[in-house]
C-alpha cells in the first residue's frame, strides 16, 4: 500500500475505493514472538481443548510442547526455509506442528485432508516438501497406503506418522517430542516478519491448485485484526469446527486466539453438527466459526433445542456466500447477536472485509462489512478504473495481507498481482456510500443468456426466501438457442415439499423472467470443497450429462 494515500473507510470521490484505518499499527513480529508474549502474559490460562482427544493444555504447557516438537524437527535434519507438509484432520498434533515449524522457520505446507494420491503427489512436488507429518487415516482415506503407493514419485525424505503402531518406514510423531534445545532461541532470533512461513493451496475447484505463500507478517496481522473486529479478550473461548488446513481454521482461528490469549476449543477431527453443539454448550464457548452449511446443519438438527448456547456472543460465518435467512436464524436462535461476516481469499491471508459488532443489523445481514485496517480495496471496471458507488465491478485489494506469490510460479503470480501490488480477486462486488461491500458473484460464474447478464448469487439469495429451500446453488449450462441458461440445485428443508413447478411459480412476477432457472433439481447434496465452496463445475458437468448435450453444445 502506498503511504501517501489517506485512510478512508468511506468511498473516495464517489468511487468504489476505500482505504483501511492505520490504527492500531501493524505488528512487526514473528509467530514465535507472539506466542512467547502470550505465554508470558497468560501462562496458566487454558490455551487449547481438543475434546475428541481428551486434551487440555495451558499456555505454558502448550509452549513447552511446541519447543519439544521444534527440537525434534531439528533432530531429523530440518532447518529454516525447508518445507514440511501436514496431512491430517483437526488434531492437537496439527496445532503443535503449526507453531513448532514457525519456531524454527520451517515453512508449513497445509495439505487438504481430502486429497487423494494424485493431488498429494502434485502438491508435494510443487513446493518440494522435505518432510511430511501425516495421520494414518481419516474417514475413507488410508493415508499410509496412498503414501506408500507414491513414494517413488515424491521428493519427501522424512515421513512422520501420528498415532500408535507406527508403520514401517515412518517415524513416530511422539518420538520427536524431545527435551527443548538451547538452539531454539538463537534460530527464532534470526527470523524476520517478512519471511515465508506457510503455503496454502487454493481450493482447486478448477485446474491444479496453486501454492499461496504467506509470511509471518501476513497472517499474524490478519489474525489480530479479524479477532479485533469481534472484540476478543483472553476470556473468550472459540469453538473451531472448520478445518485447520485452511486459513479459516489456522489464521482466523488458532492464530487469532494466540494473538489474544483466548482459548482454542476443537470439537473433533471434522465437522459434526451434534458434536459442535455439544462442545459449545459444555465448554461454554463465547464464539463459533463456520461456513453457512455448518450453521444450517446445526440449526436443522432435530436435537438443536436441547443444547444451551447462551454463552455465545460472536463468531464468523464465512468461506462461502452467506444467505441472509441463515444469518438471521444464527443471530436469533444461537444467541450470536455479534456474529460477523468476513470476506477474503487465501491469497490475502485471508480477510479483507468484515462486519463489526456495532454495525447496524441490516448491514450485517446484507454485506460483508467494511474494510480491514491497513488494507486498500477498489471495485473496478475492465480498465482498472474504480466504479461509481453502487455499480458492480471486480474487487481488487492490496496491502500487508497480499501473499508473497504462488510458490514456484512467477507467471501465475504476475497474472494475479499487478505491478502496483493490486491482487485481482476475480470476485464481483458492489460498494455503498458508507463503504459496505456486497459480494455479488464470481466473474467466471456470470451467465450470459441471450445477451442478458445473470449473476447466480442474486438468484440464490432470492430462492433462499422460499419456505422449502435449505440450500441452493445456481449455475449456467450451454444452450443452442440462448448461448447459456440457468440451473438451480436445491436441498429442501426437512419434510418440505420438493416440487420444481412450485419454485417456478414462486419466481413468477417476483424476478425477471430470464432469471427464472430453466432447470430445477432437488438433490440430496451439493458438491463442495472442504471449506464450503460450491463446486459449480461438477454441477454443470452433471447437468450436461443428464441432458445429453453434445460436444458442440458444450463448446
Amino acid at each position: 500500500m502506498k503511504d501517501t494515500a489517506a485512510a478512508s473507510r468511506t468511498p473516495i470521490d464517489g468511487r468504489s475505493h476505500v482505504i483501511g484505518l492505520r490504527e492500531p499499527p501493524l505488528i512487526e513480529k514473528t509467530i514465535p514472538g507472539i506466542l512467547a508474549e502470550t505465554c508470558q502474559a497468560h501462562p496458566d490460562r487454558e490455551a487449547a481443548v481438543f475434546r475428541a482427544q481428551n486434551i487440555r493444555k495451558s499456555y505454558s504447557a502448550f509452549r513447552d510442547d511446541v519447543d519439544r516438537l521444534a527440537t525434534g524437527l531439528l533432530s531429523v535434519g530440518l532447518s529454516t526455509g525447508d518445507r514440511l507438509g501436514i496431512w491430517s484432520p483437526n488434531r492437537y498434533e496439527w496445532l503443535l506442528t503449526q507453531f513448532a515449524t514457525a519456531r524454527i522457520g520451517v515453512i508449513l505446507v497445509n495439505v487438504n485432508p481430502a486429497y487423494r494420491s494424485h493431488e498429494l503427489t502434485y502438491a508435494l512436488n510443487l513446493v518440494g516438501c522435505r518432510a511430511l507429518i501425516t495421520a494414518q487415516r481419516f474417514k475413507s482415506s488410508d493415508y499410509i497406503d496412498m503414501l506408500n503407493a507414491v513414494r517413488d514419485d515424491i521428493p519427501t525424505e522424512i515421513l512422520i506418522a501420528l498415532g500408535e503402531d507406527t508403520p514401517e518406514g515412518f517415524l513416530s510423531f511422539d518420538s520427536l517430542l524431545l527435551n527443548p534445545s538451547s538452539k531454539l532461541d538463537e534460530i527464532t532470533a534470526s527470523l524476520r516478519p517478512n519471511d515465508p512461513i506457510n503455503i496454502q493451496f487454493t481450493s482447486g475447484t478448477t485446474g491444479n491448485p496453486k501454492g499461496a505463500t504467506l509470511t509471518h507478517r501476513n497472517i499474524i496481522n490478519n489474525a489480530f485484526f479479524t479477532t479485533d473486529a469481534m472484540e476478543f479478550t483472553p476470556e473468550d473461548r472459540l469453538c473451531i469446527p472448520v478445518p485447520f488446513y485452511h486459513c479459516f481454521g489456522m489464521v482466523m482461528g488458532t492464530l487469532g486466539c494466540v494473538t489474544r490469549g483466548a482459548t482454542i476449543v476443537v470439537p473433533g477431527e471434522g465437522f459434526d453438527p451434534l458434536e459442535t453443539l455439544s462442545t459449545v454448550s459444555e465448554e461454554r464457548c463465547t464464539a463459533l466459526y463456520g461456513v453457512p452449511t455448518m450453521f444450517v446443519g446445526m440449526l436443522e438438527h432435530p436435537d438443536f433445542a436441547q443444547y444451551d448456547l447462551s454463552t455465545l456472543r460472536t463468531g464468523i460465518m464465512a468461506g462461502a456466500p452467506c444467505p441472509i435467512e441463515v444469518m438471521r436464524a444464527v443471530q436469533a436462535k444461537m444467541h450470536m447477536k455479534g456474529v460477523t461476516i468476513a470476506y477474503g481469499m487465501t491469497e490475502t491471508s485471508p480477510v479483507s472485509f468484515q462486519s463489526n459488532l456495532d454495525d447496524p443489523l441490516e448491514k450485517r445481514v446484507t454485506s460483508v462489512g467494511r474494510i480491514h485496517p491497513h488494507v486498500e480495496v477498489k471495485i473496478v471496471a475492465e480498465d482498472g478504473a474504480p466504479m461509481p458507488v453502487g455499480e458492480q465491478g471486480e474487487l481488487w485489494t492490496r496491502g500487508y495481507s497480499v501473499m508473497k506469490g504462488y510458490w514456484g510460479d512467477d507467471a501465475r503470480t504476475a497474472e494475479a498481482i499487478d505491478g502496483d501490488g493490486w491482487m485481482h480477486t476475480g470476485d464481483l462486488a458492489r460498494m455503498d456510500d458508507e463503504g459496505y461491500v456486497n459480494i455479488t458473484g464470481r466473474l467466471k460464474d456470470m451467465v450470459v443468456r441471450g445477451g442478458e447478464n445473470i449473476y447466480p448469487r442474486e438468484i440464490e439469495e432470492f430462492l433462499y426466501t422460499h419456505p422449502s429451500v435449505s440450500q441452493v446453488q445456481v449455475f449456467g449450462i450451454p444452450d443452442e438457442k440462448f448461448g447459456e441458461i440457468t440451473c438451480a440445485w436445491i436441498i429442501a428443508k426437512p419434510d418440505a415439499e420438493q416440487d420444481p413447478e412450485h419454485v417456478r411459480a414462486f419466481c413468477k412476477d417476483r424476478i425477471a423472467h430470464y432469471k427464472v432457472p430453466t432447470h430445477i433439481r432437488f438433490v440430496e447434496e451439493i458438491p463442495m470443497t472442504v471449506t464450503g465452496k460450491p463446486q459449480k463445475f461438477l454441477m454443470r458437468d452433471a447437468m450436461v450429462k443428464e441432458l445429453g448435450l453434445t460436444e458442440q453444445d458444450t463448446a
